[in-house]
């Protein structure tokens, strides 16, 4: 991954390997109270905070943020980590500013989020923006790296990695959806932000219903909203589908949770400790991303076998329209900087 923290990551190998030189060259040459100082022969404690919206029971919690904690943990170079799912320290808006203050040192959050802070990145949360989830861990390897190190110039918080937590899906209350047109005038809920409204409205949603994800629920249950679009590991960890009686796998968006770690964080660590921490993010991805397929195919596998529930195929919904019309929605919808970064992305679609 070629990236701004790919710098970083050089200047921390060059420096281990410098440390190994000088330490292998004091015990050639007899020098026993030789430690070169800035080493790291010793790391100091770091106490880490990890925050998510994420509740326990998905599998951005217990395959992501909690092999996180047990790895670098056992690595005994230091770390501590506490976490703080289910929007313990506050909703995704409220904790970024916490994150580049430096008071959360790694937050889990979606593009959408971030763009109310830097626009361009909500580029990426749009509606087929993305073919797959191969498509976007390509991209984030080979097409970042611009992108990436503006945010990080702009904010002081660094895109470490992203994590894969479920294809965003339609789930409604006995609405079969198989192509835009029948999305018309059906109040759909979608988070409260630029980048989500836009997608609402490049997937044919013209009654979007803005409410907040803590009270989704209850929306769901007064019929203020009568479906919404989210993971399925999503909608069944928090209990949509005790309301909702359709899937509809049109899987709009490649849903990552974007990691993201403080300037601040990497100032308390040392080279060693930042260089574990990025490399551990990065190994987690793929056990992630197998951990979140697995959980959604057993879900899907449920409501199959659930004669009151309805699950619309893939193969059973007009793709062609929903992609077609969203490309050419976007394209309208972007311009300058925006317009090039959807372009590049989907010029890297296989």
């Amino acid at each position: 991954m070629s990236t701004a923290r790919s710098t970083r990551r050089g200047r921390i190998a060059a420096s281990v390997l410098a440390a190994t030189t000088l330490v292998f060259t004091g015990c050639a040459g007899g020098s026993p109270e030789s430690e070169t100082p800035g080493t790291d022969a010793e790391s100091t404690p770091v106490t880490l905070t990890v925050a998510t919206s994420q509740n326990e029971q998905t599998p951005n919690y217990y395959c992501g943020v909690e092999l996180l904690q047990e790895r670098l943990e056992e690595a005994d170079l230091g770390f501590t980590v506490e976490l703080y799912p289910a929007s313990q320290l506050g909703p995704d808006a409220d904790r970024f500013p916490l994150v580049q203050a430096g008071d959360i040192d790694i937050d889990l959050q979606g593009a959408s989020a971030l763009s109310s802070t830097y626009e361009p990145i909500g580029v990426v949360d749009a509606a087929y923006a993305f073919d797959d989830v191969e498509h976007a861990f390509e991209w984030i390897d080979d097409g970042s790296e611009d992108l990436f190190t503006s945010f990080q110039e702009a904010t002081g918080v660094s895109i470490v990695d992203g994590w894969f937590f479920g294809n965003r899906t339609f789930t409604t209350k006995d609405i079969e959806v198989r192509s835009p047109d029948d999305l018309e005038g059906v109040p759909i809920r979608f988070p409260n932000s630029p980048a989500f409204l836009a997608n609402a409205e490049a997937l044919g949603v013209t009654n979007p219903v803005s409410v907040a994800v803590e009270e989704l629920y209850t929306a769901l249950q007064q019929g203020i909203a009568v479906g919404q679009e989210n993971p399925i590991v999503a909608t069944r960890s928090s209990s949509y589908d005790e309301i909702l009686n359709v899937a509809v796998l049109n899987n709009h968006n490649v849903g990552i949770h974007w990691i993201l770690v403080s300037d601040k964080t990497y100032e308390k660590m040392s080279d060693e400790q930042a260089a574990l921490l990025e490399e551990t993010i990065h190994e987690i991805r793929s056990e992630n991303r197998d951990c979140v397929d697995e959980a959604t195919e057993e879900i899907l596998d449920e409501y199959r076998a659930n004669d009151a529930f309805t699950v619309i195929e893939q193969e059973d919904i007009d793709m062609e329209a929903f992609i077609s019309e969203a490309e050419a929605y976007f394209e309208g919808y972007f311009s300058g900087e925006t317009l090039e970064i959807y372009q590049a992305i989907r010029d890297m679609a296989g």
